[in-house]
């Protein structure tokens, strides 16, 4: 999720719903999670006369996704350089 929220200003919920294939309550407590670490904001308003909910993800958020990335090259350069194929490591 916030590497699509990465790649755009502000996502429409049902969008990130959608392209996840997430349930509301699974995305919603996805979304909740995200929001009490200060990852993402959430906002709610209308699309003409629909209420919407927005996502958004904050500098902390953007922070975090780099490390995790960066946390995932160290390790897949690991990997490589391990040899997989021997059961004793």
């Amino acid at each position: 999720m916030l590497v699509m929220l990465a790649e755009i200003p502000e996502c429409a919920f049902s969008t990130l719903r959608n392209e996840l294939q997430l349930t509301d309550g699974n995305l919603n407590r996805h979304v909740q999670v995200l929001a009490d670490a200060g990852l993402v904001t959430v906002n709610k308003g209308y699309e003409g006369n629909r209420p919407r909910t927005w996502l958004k993800l904050t500098q902390d958020g953007r922070r975090a996704l780099r490390a995790e990335l960066l946390a995932l090259e160290q390790l897949t350069a690991r990997l490589k350089s391990a040899d997989l194929d021997d059961p004793q490591g």
